[in-house]
């Protein structure tokens, strides 16, 4: 059983990051670029030590990867009025558009998972992905 699984966590993986880098090949970001991305489209402004904890990266990936989007016009920082010290990271216009795009993307993949399986299986996989997000991730 944990072999077969294993198998099929791969071939997931494989298959799920091929399809990512697709889809943004077609644009001028970067696989981290669009992550920070996602997470500044569903959560709105934050700090870079927030960001860096939802991505799962140190604040030095974290700030390298603001720096390009800055760069690109993706995101912008500014200073919080309570604390000169605190920047806080949010999307330019420009990153909003290339935010909800690639977010179109994600939602058509699980449009097209969903309609393999049943209600049910679909409910059973929505909480296994919760337990596996809140227990592991």
């Amino acid at each position: 059983m944990i072999d077969e699984l294993t198998n099929e966590l791969i071939r997931f993986i494989s298959s799920f990051t091929s399809w990512e880098s697709t889809v943004i090949r077609s644009g001028d970001l970067s696989v981290s670029e669009v992550h920070a991305m996602e997470i500044l489209g569903q959560h709105g402004e934050m700090n870079m030590k927030n960001l860096a904890q939802k991505l799962g990266v140190t604040t030095g990936t974290t700030t390298v990867t603001v720096d390009r989007l800055e760069k690109k016009e993706y995101a912008r920082r500014h200073m919080t009025q309570a604390d000169r010290r605190v920047y806080l990271i949010s999307l330019t216009e420009k990153g909003i558009e290339a935010f909800k795009e690639h977010h179109h993307f994600h939602r058509e993949l699980t449009r097209e998972i969903l309609s393999c399986l049943t209600e049910e299986e679909a409910k059973q996989f929505d909480l296994i992905l919760k337990k596996i997000n809140s227990e592991i991730f």
